[in-house]
């Protein structure tokens, strides 16, 4: 299949049933549900316990971040990643399939592909459509947990995938890379509130919401249709691109649909509105909102 082809960037339900069904899920082949929600409104473990992929094991965002940083979901050291996902079974050999349960089809999975990639891992893959679909579809769920066998995992971060504070605000005058944010556009604008934020946007950024590569049933857009949105934007897949959102999730989904089409060097501002927000000077927050700046 084409459009698995690309690092198997992608992988469809049938394909990863076939493995299901064919006893491949283990040491060499590791599925994660990286399904999280706002605890108010769904519990993404519970969810896991009660029905997943068989053999699939829970990654936790909560616990796979760098805790001590203000900012929520920021990347883990080196040490801190190679130790959570080695207790989930993964090695440097180990094909990683990551899916999540979110209502669009796919939301954080791509979060964990990037942070994966991020971390030096080629063979990981976002399953096409979600758990959603998978269920939709009529593929097997179990509630049994299963207990991989740790395994040496061996991390070493990429700094050309991931923008820092520094580096964003130095790029608003240089200009040396194209920034797309994926929030939507009344939060990008500054009509909306974001989470609560203040909402607005970098200097320079192009908007393209993340749901805008997803189609109606949550599967990724054809390859042709992500090269349109792009185009559109006027968003040149030839040159420097970095991806930014509210807290650098739905950011990974413009890294995602970039590869799909070839370009595996989207990096993405790890901090993202939540810091920029309370670490930009007020010029370099771009907001339609007429509120007065005491």
């Amino acid at each position: 299949m084409a459009r698995q082809g690309l690092s198997r960037a992608l992988v469809t339900a049938s394909w990863l049933a076939e493995a299901v069904r064919a006893g491949r899920v283990g040491a060499g082949l590791r599925v994660l549900d990286a399904s999280w929600y706002p605890p108010k409104e769904r519990n993404a473990r519970q969810e896991f316990k009660e029905r997943h992929v068989p053999g699939a094991s829970f990654f936790d965002i909560e616990e796979c971040r760098d805790k001590s940083s203000p900012y929520d979901f920021m990347l883990p050291s080196e040490s801190q990643f190679a130790d959570y996902v080695g207790g989930l079974g993964v090695s440097n050999d180990t094909h990683v399939v990551v899916y999540d349960g979110d209502e669009v089809g796919t939301f954080y999975a791509p979060r964990a592909w990037w942070m994966f990639r991020a971390f030096g891992h080629k063979e990981v893959s976002v399953l096409n459509g979600g758990f959603k679909n998978w269920v939709k579809e009529g593929y097997p769920v179990t509630a049994e947990v299963t207990q991989p066998t740790p395994a040496v995992f061996k991390a070493r971060l990429n700094r050309a995938l991931v923008k820092t504070f520094e580096e964003m605000v130095q790029n608003v005058s240089s200009l040396k890379f194209q920034v797309v944010d994926s929030r939507p556009e009344g939060r990008f604008r500054g009509t909306e509130l974001d989470q609560g934020l203040e909402s607005g946007h970098i200097p320079g950024a192009v908007n393209i919401p993340f749901h805008s590569f997803l189609s109606e049933t949550g599967h990724e857009k054809s390859i042709e249709e992500i090269q349109e949105i792009f185009r559109e934007k006027k968003v040149d897949l030839s040159k420097p691109l970095t991806a930014t959102c509210r807290k650098g999730v739905t950011a990974c989904q413009i890294a995602l649909a970039a590869f799909l089409c070839g370009k595996r060097d989207v990096a993405v501002y790890d901090g993202s509105w939540s810091e920029w927000f309370h670490r930009a000077p007020p010029h370099y927050k771009v907001s339609e909102a007429k509120r007065s700046k005491a």
